[in-house]
């Protein structure tokens, strides 16, 4: 294939990959910043302690993590299609891979809140701080940079598992390597594409590790 041919297979490809990506990263979000916190409020000596939620809550984390992602892709075949009418295309992909990511994120939130300095919770409990204050003033700002540095992780994953979602008509840069290029046998679009897919990762984890080094100093300046 020349390149007129492989060019608009690779920006459909990657209008594809974003746009998959970028919603479930929010999805993700949405989903795994709640449970995370919840896992550090609940466990022992927590905020809100409660084991059996605690416990509930792990378990439901532990499964989805634990889970290959083709496994998921397939599994959630009948739910995607009740969501959103097929199981194939751009928009079918989201919902496995934000449900592949919630308990992903979730996991490196409970581990960013769990670095904050306990002497700081005590501080705005000893100002009257209950827990709703204590989570948004003290443990969210103050373990942002470590959320930011989970995130940045997570997305890579997404667009790992964004890649392996074309092997069942996702669509997406995966997709164009393995219907265009390997079906085909065609090198030079596998060879494209594998290089696009790393240019995207180098560039969100640039962008994630800018963004920690700037809340990082800023802390410093502040303190």
């Amino acid at each position: 294939m020349t390149w007129d041919e492989i060019q608009p297979l690779l920006s459909q490809g990657l209008i594809d990959t974003v746009y998959m990506v970028g919603w479930s990263t929010l999805i993700a979000v949405l989903g795994g910043l709640p449970l995370g916190v919840l896992l550090v409020l609940t466990d022992r000596g927590g905020l809100l302690q409660n084991t059996a939620v605690n416990k509930v809550v792990g378990a439901v984390v532990n499964v989805g993590r634990s889970l290959p992602f083709i496994i998921l892709l397939i599994a959630l075949i009948p739910l995607t299609r009740v969501l959103v009418g097929t199981f194939i295309g751009p928009t079918a992909a989201i919902v496995p891979l934000a449900i592949g990511a919630i308990p992903f994120f979730a996991r490196l939130v409970e581990a960013a809140i769990r670095e904050v300095d306990g002497g700081l919770v005590e501080a705005v409990q000893s100002m009257g701080g209950g827990t709703p204050t204590i989570v948004f003033k003290a443990l969210l700002p103050q373990s942002l940079p470590s959320l930011i540095a989970g995130l940045t992780t997570t997305v890579i994953v997404l667009i790992g598992y964004s890649a392996m979602a074309g092997a069942v008509a996702g669509g997406g840069l995966g997709a164009v390597a393995l219907q265009y290029g390997y079906q085909r046998f065609e090198t030079g679009v596998m060879l494209t594409t594998v290089a696009a897919l790393i240019v995207i990762v180098t560039l969100v984890q640039l962008l994630g590790d800018g963004v920690v080094r700037l809340l990082a100093r800023r802390e410093r300046s502040a303190a």
